[in-house]
C-alpha cells in the first residue's frame, strides 16, 4: 500500500498540487483547507486522471498550468491576473474533457464502465464554466454561493462520482448496476435542471439519487474487493450514503418552504464530508491501484475508402465468392447461396417502412442523404425496383480482403454503395461490409447462420459484430443494429431488414429477390 501511495505522490501533477495546497496552507492563512472546490481542482482531480490516462506532455503542461493559476487566485486581486488564471483553469478542465471524447470516440457505444469514466471527465468543463462564472461574477440567474456550490458540485459529484462507480463496474457489473450507471450519470444534470426549473424535478431526481447511492453502497458492501482499497472504498460511499439525506433534506427544504436544511448547514456539514469522506478518501482509493479495463480495442479490418468511391471497371457475380465461408451450404435453399454467390443474376425489389417516431428525423435527412449519394432509402412504403451493380475495388487501397462494391439505386437515384467484404476472429467468419462516408466510413459486422431453411445475419451478437464508425484511426461503436432474414418461397426469395437504435426498431425493408431468367 506504501509503494502505491509513493509512487502517485510523485507524479508529476501530484506534487504540483501537493506544494500549490501547502502554499495555501502557509501563506493564506488557515481557512484555505476548508476551500472544498480548491482541494479538488489541485489534488483530487490531477491525481484521478493521472492514474487514469497516459497524458502527454503538452496536457501535463496545461493541467499544471491550471492548478498554479488556481493558487494565485488566491494571492492576486489584479483583473487581468484574475482572467487569465479562470481561463487557464478553464482550458485544463478543456483538455481533461477532450480525453474522455478521446477515449469514448476510440471504442463507442460498449462497455458501461468505460462510459462512465469518459462522463465524469467531461463533466468536469461544467466545474470549469461555473467557476468562471462565480469569479466573473456572471448573472446565472443564482446567488454567487449558489454558483460556486454548482462549480462544486459538477468536481465531486460529476467527475469524481462518475468515474468512481465506473472503475467499480470494472470489477463488477450486473443488470441493475448498469442501471445506477444510468442514474449517476445524469443525475448533475437532472439535479441541475430542477434546481433551475421546477422543485419538483429536483426532489425526485434527488430522491432516485438516493435510491442509487444506498444501492451502490450495498453492492460494494456485498462484492469481494481487494483489502485495503475496498476499505477505502466502502468507507467513501458510506459517506455519500450520509450526506445525500442532507441533499435531500435540502431539496424538501426548496420545495416545502420548511427549512430543514439551509446553506450554512450544508457547508458545515454537507461540504466537508463530501470533501474528506468521500473525495480524500475515493482518491485514496485509486491510488493505491486502477481496475484494469475490460474492453479489447477493435482489431478487424476497415476501409481506408473514404467520400465517394471511384469504382474499377471490371465487373464483379457475386457479394461473395463462396457462402462456405460462412456456413453449412446445406442447410439452406440452394437459392439463397445463389443469390450472395452470383447476385447480378437475380432482381430485388424493396418496400422501405420507417417507423412512426423516426419519420421525422428520416424526412430531415433524405435532403442530406440525397447529396450524398449513400444510405439514400426513399421515404415513401411504395414498392420500387432496386437495380444493383458489383464492382472490384483496389485492394490496395481498401485494404481489406477481396473488396467488392453493390451499387445500389432506385430510378436512378443512387441508394447504397456498400464495399463487401470479410475477416475472420477465432473460428467465426464475419461479413465486413463498408459504407463510405464523407471523411469516414460506416462498418456493418454481420455474422451468419442457419435455422429451419433459413439464413439469419446480425450485428448484434458478441464479437466483432455491430455497426461502426471509422474515423481516422478511431474505430466507433454506434448503437445500431441489424437484422436480416431470408428464406426460400415458391422460387423466390423474402428477406427482412430491420434496424435499432438503442434497441427500438427504426427501419424495416422488405425485399422480393427474383432470379432474372425467371421472373414472370
Amino acid at each position: 500500500m506504501l509503494d502505491s501511495l509513493r509512487r502517485v505522490l510523485l507524479r508529476p501533477l501530484t506534487m504540483i498540487g501537493i506544494v500549490c495546497m501547502m502554499s495555501l496552507i502557509l501563506f493564506n492563512g488557515p481557512t484555505s483547507i476548508y476551500h472544498y472546490l480548491t482541494i479538488a481542482q489541485l489534488l483530487f482531480v490531477p491525481i484521478v486522471v493521472e492514474q487514469l490516462v497516459l497524458l502527454k506532455r503538452w496536457q501535463k503542461i496545461i493541467i499544471g498550468i491550471g492548478q498554479f493559476s488556481v493558487t494565485i487566485l488566491y494571492f492576486s486581486q489584479h483583473e487581468g491576473v484574475i482572467l487569465f488564471c479562470i481561463l487557464a483553469y478553464l482550458m485544463s478542465t478543456f483538455t481533461i474533457a477532450l480525453l474522455g471524447i478521446e477515449r469514448f470516440l476510440r471504442r463507442g457505444f460498449v462497455n458501461t464502465a468505460e462510459i462512465m469514466i469518459d462522463i465524469g471527465l467531461v463533466y468536469l468543463v461544467m466545474g470549469g464554466l461555473w467557476f468562471l462564472a462565480f469569479h466573473l461574477q456572471i448573472d446565472t440567474g443564482f446567488s454567487p454561493i449558489i454558483t460556486w456550490l454548482t462549480a462544486i458540485h459538477f468536481h465531486y459529484s460529476a467527475f469524481l462520482l462518475c468515474i468512481s462507480v465506473g472503475l467499480i463496474g470494472r470489477l463488477y457489473m450486473t443488470r441493475y448496476y448498469r442501471f445506477c450507471c444510468t442514474v449517476i450519470a445524469a443525475g448533475p444534470m437532472l439535479v441541475a435542471v430542477g434546481i433551475t426549473f421546477s422543485r419538483i424535478v429536483e426532489i425526485l431526481a434527488v430522491s432516485l439519487y438516493v435510491v442509487v447511492i444506498f444501492s451502490i453502497s450495498y453492492l460494494v458492501m456485498k462484492w469481494k474487493l481487494p483489502r485495503w482499497q475496498g476499505l477505502f472504498i466502502r468507507l467513501a460511499f458510506s459517506t455519500l450514503c450520509f450526506t445525500i439525506i442532507w441533499s435531500l433534506l435540502y431539496a424538501f427544504s426548496n420545495l416545502t418552504g420548511i427549512v430543514l436544511v439551509d446553506i450554512p448547514t450544508m457547508l458545515d456539514f454537507h461540504g466537508i464530508f463530501n470533501c474528506l469522506g468521500f473525495g480524500l478518501v475515493i482518491v485514496l482509493a485509486w491510488s493505491l491501484s486502477i481496475p484494469p479495463t475490460k474492453h479489447q480495442d477493435y482489431l478487424f479490418p476497415v476501409s481506408q475508402i473514404r467520400g465517394r468511391l471511384i469504382t474499377s471497371n471490371e465487373p464483379h457475380p457475386g457479394l461473395v465468392d463462396d457462402m462456405a465461408d460462412f456456413i453449412d451450404k446445406e442447410k439452406i435453399p440452394a437459392l439463397i447461396c445463389d443469390f450472395y454467390e452470383q447476385t447480378t443474376h437475380f432482381h430485388l425489389t424493396a418496400s422501405v417502412q420507417w417507423a412512426t417516431w423516426f419519420k421525422p428525423m428520416a424526412f430531415i435527412y433524405q435532403f442530406i442523404s440525397r447529396r450524398m449519394g449513400q444510405l439514400n432509402l426513399p421515404y415513401s412504403s411504395r414498392s420500387a425496383v432496386m437495380d444493383g451493380q458489383i464492382w472490384k475495388v483496389n485492394a490496395m487501397l481498401d485494404g481489406r480482403e477481396k473488396p467488392r462494391v453493390w451499387q445500389r439505386s432506385i430510378q436512378g437515384q443512387p441508394v447504397f454503395n456498400a464495399i463487401y467484404s470479410q475477416h475472420q476472429y477465432e473460428n467465426q467468419r464475419y461479413m465486413n461490409i463498408a459504407l463510405p462516408l464523407p471523411f469516414s466510413s460506416m462498418h456493418g459486422i454481420l455474422q451468419l447462420s442457419t435455422k429451419n431453411n433459413r439464413l439469419y445475419l446480425t450485428s448484434d451478437v458478441q464479437g466483432d459484430a455491430g455497426t461502426y464508425l471509422a474515423i481516422g484511426k478511431s474505430i466507433f461503436k454506434m448503437p445500431l443494429h441489424e437484422y436480416f432474414v431470408m428464406r426460400e418461397e415458391q422460387e423466390r426469395l423474402i428477406a427482412t431488414h430491420e434496424m435499432t437504435l438503442f434497441g427500438k426498431a427504426f427501419l424495416h425493408i422488405d425485399y422480393t429477390i427474383r432470379r432474372k431468367d425467371n421472373m414472370y
